[in-house]
């Protein structure tokens, strides 16, 4: 009798360990944005009030951005913080435009066409759609491989240009650790970010298309 109770309050626990390695644990990485180059005349090219129209990941797994596969173990999954990752790309713009002149304010009346920007509150308004965001980590010997790439399109309409300009941004980038930690991997996909983020703020206006 007592060896049938102990199975029945162990088979819930190993059922539980099982699913756990078949799917691998999660944690966070902290995504941010620092530049790294000089933005001069930012406030003349976005004006003083930036608006932040919902953003869109249109990622194929969106709940995570990244992984790490070791020799033993399981596979663990990065999810970014904040979560969503789009709401994070935002805040780390929104964190860091006020120190050029440029404050940001949430919309969500924009339709993302030019002949609706002389309605809008704000100097411009910006959105963007997620194509890629992923860090990878093999396991290799000692040593981790780790790959990261970011893909964004980043729509900005200008009220007194009444265009919209599309840029269309890509970063990769590949390295070995020799000692793999989350904390490395949100550092290795951060620095794709800041590339990616330097690039759009030093030519905001990409091609556009007025009315």
């Amino acid at each position: 009798m007592r060896i049938t109770v102990a199975l029945r309050l162990l088979i819930p626990f190993l059922l539980l360990l099982l699913y756990r390695q078949a799917m691998g644990e999660t944690t966070s990485i902290s995504i941010r944005y620092e530049p790294t180059i000089p933005l001069p005349g930012l406030q003349e090219k976005l004006g003083r009030t930036l608006g932040l129209a919902p953003s869109q990941d249109k990622r194929q797994r969106p709940l995570y951005v990244g992984h790490h596969t070791p020799l033993r173990g399981s596979t663990l999954y990065l999810k970014s913080d904040p979560f969503p990752l789009e709401d994070a790309i935002e805040k780390a713009l929104a964190q860091t435009l006020p120190r050029y002149g440029v404050n940001t304010v949430p919309v969500s009346d924009w339709d993302g066409q030019a002949d609706s920007l002389p309605l809008m509150e704000v100097d411009s308004v910006l959105t963007i759609e997620v194509r890629k965001c992923w860090v990878g980590g093999w396991a290799i010997s000692r040593r981790t491989k780790v790959k990261a790439s970011i893909s964004i399109i980043i729509h900005l309409g200008i009220k007194k240009e009444r265009t919209v300009f599309t840029s269309r941004l890509f970063g990769i980038k590949e390295t070995t650790l020799s000692r793999w930690t989350p904390r490395a991997a949100g550092e290795t996909l951060n620095e794709i970010l800041t590339e990616v983020l330097d690039s759009f703020l030093a030519n905001p206006y990409g091609t556009g298309s007025s009315f």
